[in-house]
């Protein structure tokens, strides 16, 4: 007895290719009564099949990251520390790898009170996934999208996400920095980072390269922190929500960074003015800066401090925003809520204190990912001049080496 199975699945596809639908048969008396033997498709048709499911446009996500679980931090701390892109320590070497391991202990504690580990690579690949959904629909002279998550400090590793690229046969990829605003510690890193892994190799002769550097002033990314601000605004009782201070909280820089040209700190001030002038400026508000690390003089005034400061002043109502973060993680997770929204605030006899979520999956924020990505792809601009230009009193001679390997290699 012999079987003949008609095989529908993909019927459409094929036949658009012009090859019939697959007829398989299979006979109960051979040897394996279930092998199954499939007429095999001319190689025509298989190179169409492969080249329809490849991804024509990566785009490469980049952030630093955070340790899924505890036993990752020590790792996590240990590349942040010895890398000097990010900070510049002496004997760094030693230094570096010192400092990681004294601070493991105390930041694995921070991890296991908001779950166990950093959720930014969940965060990071739902919004590419719901990104590239949506470049499909608006962008279909560069479909299929793919996302790729580069992160700097952990798994996936920027040197992973670009083999990964590689292996898929991208055609042109979109380095699309997940820090709105440029710092060189941050973004630029990771740029170094590509630039390094290039350095004993050549990218592929088929990939395009472009860069998307910033987008601090972004109308959606504006559109997107004011609705998370007007949420929490309409948490506070009426006769005081028009006093209610919004503090704009970002992660600070060393002084010394800040004065080399850095321009992190006036790109974050755009983002808020950008983002009050949404709100038409309906509260009172202030920039202010957490997260610092050492001895060394920092950007402030720092939240914790501003919020010391308020209070003084009798202000009992406060909003935080983080705002250069675009998901949650242990800066917002820990030290908003639980250091300064919940600790902090009961010390100080605060009334009432929120924290607006970062922007996360919000419809607003997938779609000024979107447009950023097709507006740059509909530019044939590879790159902002902006991000070629070095701090005026730049020491990284790695930065110089990196730009100019950027304006060398990326096209459109």
């Amino acid at each position: 007895m012999v079987i003949t199975i008609r095989c529908t699945t993909g019927a459409s596809t094929l036949s658009k290719m012009g090859v019939s639908p697959i007829t398989s048969v299979f006979s109960p008396r051979s040897a394996n009564p279930l092998s199954l033997n499939i007429r095999s498709l001319s190689a025509v048709a298989q190179q169409k099949l492969q080249n329809e499911a490849r991804p024509r446009t990566g785009i490469l996500m980049l952030n630093m990251g955070g340790p899924k679980t505890t036993d990752k931090v020590g790792e996590y701390l240990h590349r942040i520390m010895t890398d000097r892109d990010m900070m510049q320590l002496p004997m760094q070497s030693r230094l570096g790898p010192w400092i990681a391991r004294r601070r493991t202990p105390e930041v694995q504690k921070k991890y296991a009170e908001i779950g166990g580990g950093s959720p930014i690579l969940k965060w990071t690949n739902l919004q590419g996934e719901l990104l590239c959904k949506q470049l499909d629909r608006v962008s279909p002279e560069t479909a299929p999208h793919k996302h790729y998550v580069a992160f700097r400090y952990v798994d996936p590793l920027t040197e992973e996400a670009l083999q990964q690229i590689e292996e898929d046969g991208v055609e042109h990829t979109v380095i699309f920095s997940q820090y709105p605003q440029y710092s060189c510690a941050t973004t630029g890193s990771s740029f170094n980072a590509i630039y390094n892994y290039y350095k004993t190799r050549e990218i592929p002769k088929n990939m395009k390269l472009s860069v998307i550097d910033r987008w601090p002033t972004h109308p959606l990314l504006a559109k997107t922190f004011a609705e998370k601000i007007k949420a929490e605004l309409k948490e506070f009782p009426a006769d005081v929500r028009d006093n209610v201070h919004i503090l704009f909280s970002a992660h600070s820089l060393p002084l010394k960074a800040v004065n080399r040209g850095d321009p992190y700190p006036s790109e974050v001030a755009a983002t808020v003015h950008m983002v009050m002038q949404e709100l038409n400026y309906c509260n009172p508000y202030h920039l202010v800066w957490q997260s610092k690390v050492g001895p060394l003089e920092w950007l402030g005034p720092f939240t914790d401090a501003a919020l010391k400061g308020y209070v003084k002043q009798g202000k009992k109502h406060f909003i935080l925003v983080p705002i250069a973060f675009v998901n949650e993680h242990i800066e917002t997770l820990h030290e908003m809520d639980i250091e300064y929204c919940d600790e902090l605030a009961k010390e100080l006899g605060i009334d009432k204190i929120r924290r607006a979520a970062a922007p996360n999956d919000h419809p607003l924020f997938i779609d000024a990912l979107t447009d950023i990505v097709t507006t740059h792809l509909r530019s044939k601009q590879a790159y902002n001049p902006k991000f070629l230009t070095r701090c005026p009193h730049c020491v990284n001679d790695n930065c110089g080496l990196s730009k100019t390997w950027f304006q060398r290699v990326c096209r459109i």
